[in-house]
């Protein structure tokens, strides 16, 4: 080992034993560092539990130019996680750049199913990688998949250089940028000791062909300097990561190990490099809001990776042939005369493989953050107020004139870095109350890092906020603390508002506000396993009920009287959900309706006092639900509302759930970030709220007919 590679004033053996005591440290709990203890009720140090005040942002309300900025591990983690999320966006004529931390060159080997194993060259199976996100970029832009590519290279800084490839197609644009770290450097070295190790050092693998001659030196700060760069020099106004905080995961016979880290339901390579692009977002905000006196606007999406082999299956046949369409010209084939010596892409991901593929990654795409965002409600004058994270601190927006449509600048509240992870809820004497999860601590290296939720309490209806206060996880250890989930909580009329967030052992823990502003302890509810994306709402009595997936049926929680505990109710029976959150409203009957799609399917269907298939409510991902007027059907009628998204990613309604109803879908085609919200409003009628890819707030208020 060369004397670079090692920690400073160490021997190599020092070094190496190290990187032993991290590889132990990652199997015993997952990469990310081995942070201080953060009891259940403290939220961890002082420190964490004290927000950062609130940034101003500029006072136009949308920005010049929308851009999708994403940072992946491997080359190809876009194609199986983000989409059909990224390539949605692309098509709405939103400009796109890749970011790929590590060369992707594994063991070197680009080898075709059932034919000879070809001797290994790491250099050219970075190469046929990268050809194969060109062919893949050039299909979604609607392009031949062999369209030549604008090659050059790009100087960042610490003396880093990295390839750059451009294509456009009118006004879309792709650009890819390849770090090219390689996965396992001189030493043995991969990333996760890069992000947890001090003194470590990673080089770059020379791809075959590519426009950079010499190879570059990555330290820990390094890539956080380069990622941050790229974040300022493209300024994306949505930003898609990978998860930072995985799912633990027995590994068994019926769960094997496969691809997974040790421990966890993610690549080893994924945490660390979604941990990096977090602390490299913070740094930027840092630096760009001291630079420019405000804050640069910009929203953010993390999602699952090999999380999708253990969960149901969520994507219908039609939105995975799309997603399989895209990795076929990726994987791409030894037969392809596509220009690249190297190869034609990856060829174990070629032809129908990532369809029989029994780990089943294509089959599903899982958001870390599952909230719907904005959170919106509406003030005293009937106008709609929607609270979101923008920057990763909380913001609230205020529409400008009571059903206008449209919302004012937005005003920072503070509280950040936040994960987009946020609800809000309006107490009984009219107090909002907001709940966010908060990366309390992002150091690595060895150093903490602690997950928190945190509230921000009005002191009175519609007037200033409180300051944020921290109140911590229901877990002991910051390894369990990362994997608590999204907070959801309801308001009931006791005054007393319930935070319920999913477990790092995947149950589900409460945390209780009394009418006073106390928060009790946190306090388990049990239950099996079930997924993030909580759906918390109170009955006709007042009475609070909490749903979620399983992996088996949906799971219930609920009070037997208002005022009461709210404990796990007996196993519902109901047909498996699909792996998105679970829509729930109360029937016009005054019955609790749940909603949602079974693994796979198409159309979901409405489960509860009387059961039925929407049958043209064709799309995908998480459906909400509320009961509102019914169209055309008198004052009092009430019925159904359903909000998701269509096969296309666009937003879409339907008023009542019979054969006869139709979605009715935006116009203008608006394609959300992540879950829009619906939001039943009293003066306008109903409404959904939304985040734009340019990082803006929209309203659309639907205009049914009774033929809806």
């Amino acid at each position: 080992m060369n004397s670079r590679w090692t920690l400073p004033g160490t021997t190599r053996r020092q070094t190496l034993a190290a990187l032993a005591a991290l590889t132990a440290g990652t199997a015993a709990g997952c990469s990310g560092g081995r942070a201080r203890v953060a009891g259940p009720d403290s939220g961890g140090s002082a420190e964490a539990t004290a927000p950062g005040a609130a940034e101003p942002f500029t006072s136009a309300v949308g920005n010049k130019e929308a851009l999708l900025l994403q940072v992946m591990a491997h080359p190809d983690d876009d194609l199986y996680f983000m989409n059909p999320d990224a390539e949605h966006v692309l098509r709405s004529g939103v400009p796109v750049v890749s970011v790929y931390v590590t060369a992707g060159e594994a063991r070197g080997i680009n080898h075709v199913t059932g034919t000879p194993i070809p001797p290994a060259d790491k250099a050219a199976y970075s190469a046929s990688r990268h050809q194969g996100l060109r062919q893949a970029y050039a299909q979604m832009l609607g392009l031949n998949q062999f369209a030549p590519w604008q090659r050059s290279v790009l100087r960042l800084p610490g003396g880093v250089t990295a390839e750059t490839n451009v294509l456009t197609n009118g006004a879309r644009r792709v650009r890819l940028v390849f770090l090219n770290i390689a996965m396992l450097s001189e030493g043995g070295v991969r990333i996760p000791a890069l992000w947890d190790i001090p003194g470590t050092v990673m080089r770059t693998l020379l791809a075959a062909d590519s426009p950079v001659e010499h190879t570059s030196s990555y330290g820990h700060q390094t890539l956080l300097d380069v990622l941050a760069e790229i974040m300022d020099r493209y300024r994306p106004t949505l930003i898609h990561t990978l998860d930072p905080d995985p799912d633990f995961q027995v590994h068994n016979a019926l769960h094997p190990k496969d691809n997974d880290q040790p421990g966890c339901s993610d690549h080893r390579d994924h945490t660390p490099v979604a941990l990096f692009t977090w602390k490299a977002i913070r740094q930027w905000v840092a630096e760009a809001t001291r630079r420019d006196k405000h804050a640069p606007r910009f929203t953010t999406t993390s999602f699952r990776g090999y999380y999708n082999q253990r969960w149901p299956h969520n994507l219908p046949p039609a939105v995975l042939a799309q997603k399989a369409r895209v990795i076929k010209s990726y994987g791409g084939s030894p037969q392809w005369e596509c220009g690249n010596t190297a190869g034609c892409g990856d060829y174990s991901q070629g032809g129908l493989r990532p369809l029989t593929n029994r780990k089943g990654w294509i089959r599903s795409t899982h958001y870390r953050y599952p909230n719907p965002l904005p959170a919106p409600t509406t003030d005293r004058e009937g106008r709609v107020v929607a609270y979101g994270v923008l920057g990763t601190q909380a913001v609230r927006w205020r529409e400008t004139t009571p059903g206008g449509g449209r919302f004012g600048a937005p005003l920072g509240l503070g509280g950040g870095p936040l994960a987009p992870a946020l609800c809000a809820v309006r107490d009984s004497a009219g107090r909002q109350v907001l709940i966010a999860l908060r990366f309390a601590a992002l150091e690595g290296q060895g150093g903490a890092n602690l997950r928190e939720s945190v509230v921000l309490e009005q002191r009175r209806a519609d007037g200033p906020f409180r300051a944020w206060t921290g109140l911590g996880t229901p877990e002991t250890t910051p390894e369990h603390g990362r994997r608590v989930g999204c907070p959801a909580a309801v308001a009931t009329p006791d005054g007393r508002v319930h935070l319920f967030v999913r477990t790092a052992d995947k149950g589900l823990a409460t945390r209780v506000r009394d009418a006073t502003g106390r928060w009790a302890p946190w306090q388990r509810l049990g239950g099996a396993e079930i997924q993030d994306g909580l759906t918390a709402l109170l009955d006709r009595e007042g009475r609070v009920h909490v749903v979620a997936a399983g992996r088996d049926t949906v799971h219930h929680w609920a009070q037997e009287r208002a005022g009461g505990p709210v404990t796990l109710r007996p196993p519902t029976g109901l047909p498996r959900p699909g792996g998105d959150p679970v829509g729930a409203a109360v029937a016009p009957d005054g019955s609790l309706a749940l909603v949602y799609r079974t693994p796979s399917a198409t159309v979901p269907a409405v489960h509860g006092a009387a059961g039925a298939t929407v049958p043209h409510f064709e799309g995908y991902g998480a459906i909400a639900a509320h009961t509102a007027a019914e169209p055309g059907a008198g004052p009092k009628a009430r019925t159904l509302l359903l909000l998701g998204r269509d096969l296309d990613g666009e937003v879409q309604i339907q008023y009542g759930t019979g054969a006869d109803k139709r979605p009715l879908r935006a116009p203008g085609h608006l394609t959300p970030v992540g879950t829009p919200a619906l939001l039943p409003d009293g003066h306008h009628g109903a409404c959904v709220v939304g985040i734009a890819p340019d990082a803006a707030p929209w309203i659309w208020r639907p205009r049914p007919t009774s033929r809806a």
